[in-house]
């Protein structure tokens, strides 16, 4: 059995850097030129999606142009860390999402070397499930069809992921953990490369957050087996839970969020709490990113903040499973 410690270092290789501080800028000027906001991963994924539908929005109620930038690399770890580098003073911005902010830290915690200072959580964007996806042409129509498949082939199956430690990832470990199957891990550098090798059929499965598989699905080119959330969902009502469909205690979801620099000023952060719930009530934006399976909850910063500890305690009992070690 692992360690939690050298499983880390398996699944995950962190570098530090110092955070960079700046005199903050006034919130009452606040901003007076175009913000970037960075994704952390590649074009196509969920990240990307996200930001790419409020920036336009987000931009109305800044008063500023909001530019989306992607700095993929090392699981999120890159783009992270360019916006914990930044001055703290409200224009690098990041749309920060399950991996780069959650899971990463937690395997983090588990090397050797300094922790990085956590980013300030500014606003809660969406939160997503995740769904069992194969090509639509595979011989499989449950997650029980597919683990016999993979208990029948002599080298078992193989799944692809947007990155070691991604939601995706996870639920493909648990997957194997909770079914005892021979899958075999083909990670990409983002959701958007990895949903394009499933659909090559250069792999028999992905996890892939619903929001980026949706169009796939509506167009017949992915099948989806089952849902990772513990609710049906409503942009696919005759798609199963993993429970319903037999496989117990794999409950998965991706969310998105707005981060700045640690040490932003509170009245900068304050004002753009205020801009992304302005953006989340607007109708074109809800329907944007609910129909494609998101749901959209409105938070102070404070609640945001309390729900990253309570994504941070599933977590690091997710990673624990997944390197079968006790809760």
């Amino acid at each position: 059995m692992r360690s939690l410690r050298s499983c880390a270092a398996a699944l995950f290789a962190f570098g530090v850097v110092a955070s960079t501080i700046v005199p903050p800028a006034s919130a009452q000027t606040y901003p007076t030129k175009p913000v970037q906001l960075v994704v952390a991963f590649p074009p196509g994924g969920v990240g990307d999606i996200v930001a790419r539908a409020v920036s336009d929005k987000l931009a109305g109620a800044l008063g500023q142009p909001v530019n989306v930038e992607n700095r993929p690399g090392s699981a999120g770890v890159v783009g992270t860390q360019s916006v914990m580098r930044a001055a703290p003073d409200g224009y690098t911005l990041l749309a920060g999402q399950t991996t780069e902010i959650v899971v990463n830290k937690i395997l983090e915690a588990e090397l050797p070397g300094e922790p990085e200072k956590p980013l300030k959580p500014i606003a809660l964007f969406a939160v997503m499930p995740l769904v069992l996806a194969v090509p639509a042409g595979a011989p499989y129509a449950s997650p029980d069809d597919l683990v016999k498949a993979a208990g029948a082939s002599r080298h078992g199956l193989s799944f692809v992921s947007g990155g070691q430690g991604t939601p995706g990832h996870l639920a493909a470990e648990l997957l194997r953990a909770k079914t005892k199957s021979r899958f075999t891990h083909v990670p990409f550098d983002g959701g958007g490369p990895a949903l394009e090798a499933l659909l090559q059929h250069r792999a028999d499965f992905y996890f892939p957050v619903l929001v980026t598989a949706m169009p796939q699905i509506k167009s017949g080119h992915l099948k989806a087996l089952a849902i990772t959330s513990g609710k049906r969902s409503p942009v696919l009502p005759d798609v199963p839970t993993l429970a319903k469909a037999g496989v117990k205690d794999i409950e998965v979801t991706h969310w998105v969020g707005l981060f700045a620099p640690r040490d932003t000023p509170s009245d900068i952060a304050d004002k753009l709490n205020w801009a992304v719930n302005q953006v989340l009530s607007n109708p074109e934006v809800k329907e944007r990113l609910t129909s494609s399976g998101a749901e959209i909850t409105p938070m102070s910063a404070e609640q945001f903040g309390t729900f990253l500890q309570s994504e941070t305690d599933k977590y690091t009992t997710l990673v624990r499973v997944c390197c079968g070690l006790p809760f």
